[in-house]
């Protein structure tokens, strides 16, 4: 071969005689396809399914492991539908996680809330769950209350489009009985009422800048004012506070004062953000994050709320 000049014939050779590093890097690139095109569905779905930001990117990278393990695989056929064999992966990884968690769930201290997803300007594209009514807190939360049958069913034919065929198959039931576990889901979130589900942005924004205000000033009048007279309020502390309320609050004042009996003269910022797609607020000592409330919203009141402080959960939010 003389200076300056690429053997061709000898390139194209080397393809035509597909060793095992050309199918290697076949297998590679399509890999990279598939993370590229898919990697933010497996990754939404496992959020979803086990409220746990950490979780998901541990299940997003297992499902791709075995993804890759499969290119691996002699005489492997080409998938036909990747998508749906992805989230069909990452479903069973999810539901066995499920499965696992059910005695540590009953062991936990206080309420348990799904891990927060704070969302501004500073989250970059690769890091965003998907946002939409699913990953709204009030639904989260009502999700943790059904079977782990139930709620993938549910999650994966209502909100990622599967057929009962392929849910059968990963609950290890029949269609039949996939398509029951889909319907009981449905009508237990039916009965939490669909109006917690829906709100007016606009209105929501202002109460929660409302809220945010009347929490750094103090003002325990401030707070009741924007809070319905039957509000709740939840705080999942993980046990790490152990002033934390161990059950739910509920009322107006009593959710004021204890709110402010936690957080009063402690030199707190309380900024408004996006919480799993509504307006929430972020709560900092020192520029570092120590709470996240996800609120729920009826009637122009803030109706719920959901305080995160476990800082395990916390771990991912800036």
């Amino acid at each position: 071969m003389s200076r300056g000049r690429c053997d061709i014939p000898a390139a194209t050779s080397v393809l035509a005689s597909h060793s095992p590093w050309v199918d290697r890097l076949l297998v590679m690139t399509d890999f990279a396809d598939l993370w590229t095109a898919h990697r933010h569905v497996v990754r939404d779905v496992a959020y979803r399914a086990l409220g746990s930001v950490a979780e998901a990117e541990d299940v997003t990278q297992e499902t791709y492991l075995r993804l890759l393990a499969r290119g691996d695989e002699p005489d492997v056929e080409p998938l036909d539908e990747p998508r749906a064999w992805l989230i069909t992966v990452a479903s069973r990884l999810a539901i066995d996680r499920l499965r696992a968690h059910e005695h540590s769930r009953r062991a936990y201290v206080g309420p348990w809330l799904p891990e927060p997803i704070v969302t501004d300007e500073r989250t970059l594209p690769e890091d965003r769950v998907t946002l939409d009514d699913s990953v709204r807190m009030a639904l989260l939360v009502v999700l943790e209350q059904l079977t782990p049958a139930e709620r993938t069913a549910f999650l994966l034919h209502d909100v990622f489009d599967l057929g009962f065929d392929r849910i059968a198959d990963v609950l290890g039931v029949s269609p039949a009985s996939a398509r029951q576990s889909a319907s009981r889901a449905r009508k237990r979130i039916a009965a939490q009422g669909e109006a917690r589900f829906s709100v007016d942005p606009a209105a929501a924004r202002r109460l929660s800048e409302r809220f945010a205000a009347a929490a750094s000033d103090g003002d325990l009048a401030g707070l009741v004012a924007v809070l319905a007279p039957d509000a709740t309020g939840h705080f999942d502390s993980g046990g790490v506070f152990p002033d934390a309320p161990a059950e739910v609050v509920v009322g107006a004042e009593t959710v004021a004062r204890q709110f402010l009996a936690g957080v009063g003269g402690r030199g707190l910022d309380f900024e408004v953000a996006e919480v799993n797609a509504e307006p929430g607020i972020i709560v900092r000592r020192r520029g570092r994050v120590i709470s996240v409330l996800a609120l729920e919203f009826a009637d122009d009141r803030i109706s719920v709320i959901h305080g995160i402080g476990n800082p395990k959960k916390l771990a991912h939010v800036r």
